[in-house]
């Protein structure tokens, strides 16, 4: 079926946030007296809502989990937001999307203001339609909810005109509770194993191989 509409996750899809992110996240755990020095033990907070990794990883309360949130935003709107790179390709892929007539969305669990602003910092914003993200509040923050306001604010009236792209579960299971197609991207920080066991319906090595197989998608005959 052909695409249409194309979700891009986009920590670990557009941007590699590594740094941006661990530090914001060793910035946050300094105010409980957790030292972290280590920022790869960190990664595994880049993809899901914060709320829920430091939980996970920390056994955090709700509560405190909200709390920390506050903490790593101190560091995060000030220096973390641009510790982050584009990867390579991404920006010719997302021209030449455009101008085969691609409708192209970020579907971001980041809270949205600063989703455009990193895409403004690194001159994206100019190929996206639509920038979806969650609310500062984190009312709106699981994947699904976030491609669900997504498709609202774009028009898209039928999940299979679309295809989601992300390189962690959140974004695979979000696309499949909107019934909608996901790509997976191996060059962010989700494995193969975690992707497919998520139920990716196609999954990407590289930039160049992403967008051949959204080009593809763009161009195959209903």
């Amino acid at each position: 079926m052909r695409k249409k509409y194309i979700l891009f996750d986009l920590d670990g899809t557009l941007t590699d946030p590594m740094t941006g992110i661990t530090r914001s996240v060793q910035h946050a755990l300094k105010a409980y007296g957790i030292e972290e020095p280590d920022l790869e033990k960190l990664c595994p907070f880049i993809g899901p809502p914060l709320k829920d990794s430091f939980m996970k990883y920390y056994g955090f309360s709700q509560s405190q989990a909200q709390e920390a949130i506050g903490k790593y935003r101190e560091y995060f709107s000030v220096k973390g937001i641009f510790e982050n790179q584009v990867y390579d390709g991404i920006e010719d892929m997302l021209r030449e999307l455009k101008a085969r007539g691609g409708i192209l969305l970020v579907a971001t669990s980041k809270p949205e203001a600063f989703a455009i602003r990193i895409l403004e910092h690194f001159h994206l914003k100019q190929y996206f339609d639509f920038i979806c993200g969650a609310t500062m509040d984190e009312k709106r923050v699981k994947k699904g909810d976030v491609i669900a306001y997504a498709m609202e604010t774009g028009g898209i009236k039928h999940a299979y005109e679309a295809v989601m792209v992300g390189d962690r579960e959140h974004d695979v299971i979000g696309a499949r509770e909107n019934h909608m197609d996901s790509v997976g991207v191996l060059f962010g920080y989700g494995s193969r194993t975690e992707l497919e066991k998520a139920g990716a319906g196609k999954i990407a090595g590289t930039v160049e191989e992403l967008k051949t197989l959204l080009l593809r998608d763009m161009t195959e005959a209903d």
